[in-house]
């Protein structure tokens, strides 16, 4: 587990804080990363975008941002973090210009969590 807790941090990973969050049980906190993959707000983003649903691509991106707060996946919050505020401001082209960055950001993170074992 210390070499999964390593890689998640080499990569921006917030580890500590998350493991916080999780009552210092890494068990726990592994068990809801491998839940992450399976979370639909991703592809419901992908969609709302391609329909230019302001208001479905905010909620999305939104709820996509608390999941990550919540496991600390940094890189990943802090991308889309800034595309949810624009969608906030009604300003869909900003925060549609910003997919690849969070399509980045998501796949390094699946990735990541998929070396779980």
């Amino acid at each position: 587990m210390d070499e999964f807790i390593n890689k998640l941090k080499e990569n921006g990973v917030d580890v500590d804080g998350a493991l916080e969050r999780f009552m210092n049980n890494a068990a726990m906190y592994k068990k809801f990363l491998k839940k992450f993959e399976n979370d639909p707000n991703y592809e419901v983003l992908k969609s709302a975008i391609e329909e230019k649903d302001t208001q479905k691509a905010f909620a999305a991106a939104h709820t996509l941002k608390g999941v990550c707060s919540n496991l600390s996946l940094t890189p990943l919050f802090n991308a889309v973090a800034k595309q949810t505020e624009y969608f906030r401001e009604d300003k869909f082209e900003e925060g549609a210009a910003l997919m690849p960055q969070v399509e980045e950001a998501y796949k390094n993170m699946v990735d990541l969590i998929g070396g779980i074992e």
